[in-house]
Parts: structure tokens; C-alpha cells; sequence
């Protein structure tokens, strides 16, 4: 199968018709989507929410109405392109936490499982505390105020269960910790983060030396919080992981580490890129990592040779693009709160273009909004291109990871507020 790398080039529903971000938003009933239970069994955990989201989709705006595919229970992976005759609007969803930015589009999902919620919050601090020693002690408000439990959840969907989602959340913790502690917030710095991000990235993707040296790095690899976090989720990731699957994370944490160093090195020449260039850093420096484990978290595994695929490769940048666009806009006012310079796309447009602040958020919101539309074209186009089964599962989770993600921006008012700007 010839698979397609725009709507242009292969057949498929027009832009306003995307079903597959619809049905992605809904995935509860994992045996109808695939036609059987995901391949890894999960240790005990509360049982998988077998039931439709609630919430019907806002129109894109601009772009005509939405044509909807079937919805209910067993009905989530069934219709990937639209219907002659739409099916009939379902309830709003319940009010989330937070208000979502004005303008931004974006997709509504149910509240995640609040067993699943707690239990993933229990392990992965309990992780965090007693195997690899994380926080001091004053930073447990801030670890608990991430609510990943929660973020995770609502991220994976069809993770059939907790041991499932603990692989996520544990590398997402590492992440930050690696984030916050070499590059920003707690002690962070520019001078000297490349030197640390490689260090830290043999935790994830071993040194192979000699036997006189190999014992000196294996010690290292508990010197610091965030090499014991990375070598430590990467340990569990890849017990339930295949080789292409552990692999290709280790990449994706490589582009990670390549955008860290762009941005630091802008910082310590006091530079502001044009406004392609600050996109295309954070290409790099974005929640890839994230959305690409899809798969494993879901039990699952998408080939190799269909996730190198050219337009699955534009489907999950895109997906990570306009993520990372969003933690840039609910994150803008804690920035201009912190000590310096913080780059983000709206500060970046400000400067650049010379409009006003709240010009330049607005810019963003749409820079935002045609990503994600972008986004939703290509991966409707791919999913008629390639009708393979562990495609279409791989779409619908990077979908709900992307919807997810908004979820937990949305609703984290630990973190953060909006700004004034309406």
C-alpha cells in the first residue's frame, strides 16, 4: 500500500470532514477498534473505562461543519471516513477545571478515571520518593501540583491498564526532571547543558566501552536526579517495549535534547530567532516523546517500516508542533512571571513582527489553530491511504494524546492562568 503524504497527493475526506480525531476523542471500546484485547496483560489495576466520551465536537472555525462518524460503545474504530448523513449531535461534555484559551481550537474529552487518576499518582510518587530519590523535600508541592497522574490518563485512553500508563508517567517525570534541572527551574543553566543532556542521555541509550571504563559510567548514572529518573523509567519501558519501540523513543529523546541545546544556546547570546527558526527549535524541543509511545503504553506495537513512513512522520510532528504550541500559550504568564528572558512563540512574535502582546498571543492561537487542522488533514488522509489496523489505532492515540494534552493544560490552575487579553 502506497501510503500518501497530504491530502493532496491521496484520496481521502475533505479538511472540515475529519472523523479520525472524532472517533480518537471516543476510543473506549479497545476489542471493536481492533478487533482484539491489546497483547500485553496489565497487573492489577482498575478495570479499562469501557464506555463512549460524552462531548460533542465544536466546528472548526472558518471551515464549515463537522461531519460526525458513528459514536457509541463498539462503534469508536469502525468509520474512518464521514457518513453521507451525519449523525446526530451528542451531549456536551461536563464542564472541565480551567478555563481553555478563547479562539483555540481544540476537542473536548470526559474527565479521566479518578481510580485510574489516584492510583497512577500513588506509584509514580512513590516511584519518584523511594527508587531513584527525585525531589528534596520543598519540592513535593510542585511534584504533586504537576498532577501527571492525571495527565496521563487523559493522554491514554485505551492503555488497558495502570502498569500500562506507569510507562509513560515515569518517563514524562524523568523528562521533566531533566528539563528543570538542566535547563530551567531548579537550578538550570545554559553554560555547560550539552555536556550534561549527553551524560544523561546514556542513561537512555547505554554506553558501550571498554571494561576498564564501563564501571565508572554505571556509577554515574545515579550521581544526579535525573540520570536515576531516565535510567530507571527506561528500564521499565523496556521490559514491555520491542527493540524498534525502545529504539525510536531513544531518537525521539535525541531530537528532544538537540532542541534543549538550540534554545540554550540562543539564551547565552541573548538571541530571539525569527519566528521560523524559534518553530522549527521547537520541532525539536517539543512533547514528541510523548505521542510516539502510543503504541507501547496501548499494548500494541506499530511496525517499524510504518511509523518511518514519510507522511506518519508528518502526521506525529504536526501532532507534536501544535502541542508544545499550547504549553507555550497557557504557560506565557508563568513565564513572564519567572526571573529573565523565556522564549515562547507569543514573546517571539512580539518581537519579530513588532505587534503588541496581546497581538502577538492571538497570533499564536492561530499559528496553533492551523497546525492542529493541518494535523487532523494529514493523519485523515494517512488513515485512508492505509487502512492497516495498528495504523488507525496509532492515529486515534496520537489524537487523544494531542486532546489530552489540552486537557491537562486546560485544567492545571496549579500551573497555570491566562492573560488579559479578551
Amino acid at each position: 500500500m502506497t501510503v500518501g503524504t497530504s491530502p493532496e497527493a491521496q484520496p481521502g475526506p475533505p479538511r472540515q470532514t475529519y472523523v479520525l480525531a472524532d472517533a480518537a476523542a471516543r476510543a473506549r471500546d479497545i476489542a471493536a477498534a481492533t478487533g482484539r484485547r491489546p497483547a500485553v496483560p496489565a497487573s492489577p489495576a482498575p478495570p479499562p473505562v469501557d464506555a463512549p466520551a460524552p462531548g460533542a465536537r465544536p466546528p472548526s472555525a472558518g471551515r464549515g461543519p463537522v461531519l460526525r462518524g458513528p459514536s457509541g460503545l463498539g462503534t469508536a474504530g469502525l468509520h474512518l471516513t464521514p457518513r453521507e448523513t451525519p449523525a446526530p449531535p451528542e451531549p456536551a461534555a461536563a464542564p472541565a477545571e480551567g478555563n481553555p484559551i478563547p479562539g483555540l481550537y481544540h476537542h473536548p474529552v470526559p474527565e479521566p478515571d479518578p481510580v485510574r487518576v489516584d492510583e497512577v499518582g500513588r506509584r509514580i510518587k512513590a516511584w519518584a520518593v523511594d527508587e531513584v530519590d527525585l525531589y528534596p523535600d520543598d519540592w513535593e508541592d510542585q511534584f504533586d501540583g504537576f498532577s501527571v497522574g492525571r495527565y496521563m490518563v487523559a493522554c491514554h485512553p485505551d492503555a488497558p491498564g495502570v502498569d500500562h500508563l506507569m510507562l509513560a508517567t515515569r518517563l514524562m517525570v524523568a523528562e521533566n526532571a531533566v528539563d528543570d534541572c538542566y535547563c530551567e527551574d531548579h537550578g538550570g543553566s545554559p553554560i555547560g547543558l550539552g555536556g550534561r543532556l549527553l551524560l544523561a542521555h546514556t542513561a537512555l541509550d547505554p554506553l558501550h566501552t571498554t571494561r576498564e571504563y564501563q564501571p565508572p559510567w554505571a556509577e554515574s548514572l545515579g550521581s544526579d536526579a535525573p540520570r536515576r529518573a531516565y535510567r530507571s523509567a527506561m528500564e521499565y519501558f523496556v521490559q514491555a517495549a520491542s527493540a524498534s519501540q525502545a529504539d525510536r523513543y531513544r531518537h525521539d529523546m535525541a531530537r528532544l535534547h538537540m532542541g534543549y541545546l538550540a534554545e540554550a544556546a540562543w539564551a547565552q547570546t541573548d538571541h530571539v530567532p525569527e519566528v521560523w527558526e524559534y518553530l522549527a527549535m521547537r520541532q525539536f524541543n517539543n512533547f514528541r516523546p510523548c505521542p510516539t509511545i502510543t503504541d507501547t503504553v496501548g499494548g500494541y506495537e506499530l511496525p517499524a517500516d510504518l511509523h518511518a513512513q514519510p507522511a506518519m512522520q508528518r502526521v506525529i510532528a504536526l501532532a507534536g508542533n501544535a502541542t508544545t504550541i499550547v504549553n507555550d500559550l497557557y504557560s506565557y504568564t508563568k513565564e513572564l512571571a519567572a526571573p529573565g528572558r523565556h522564549l515562547n512563540l507569543p514573546v517571539v512574535l512580539a518581537e519579530r513582527e513588532g505587534i503588541s502582546d496581546r497581538a502577538a498571543y492571538l497570533k499564536a492561537v492561530e499559528v496553533h489553530n492551523d497546525l492542529m487542522h493541518d494535523f487532523e488533514a494529514e493523519a485523515a488522509a494517512l488513515a485512508a491511504a492505509c487502512p492497516v489496523p495498528s495504523v488507525q489505532r496509532f492515529l486515534r492515540g496520537v489524537a487523544a494524546w494531542v486532546d489530552g494534552n489540552h486537557y491537562w493544560h486546560q485544567t492545571n490552575t496549579y500551573r497555570y492562568s491566562l492573560p488579559d487579553f479578551w
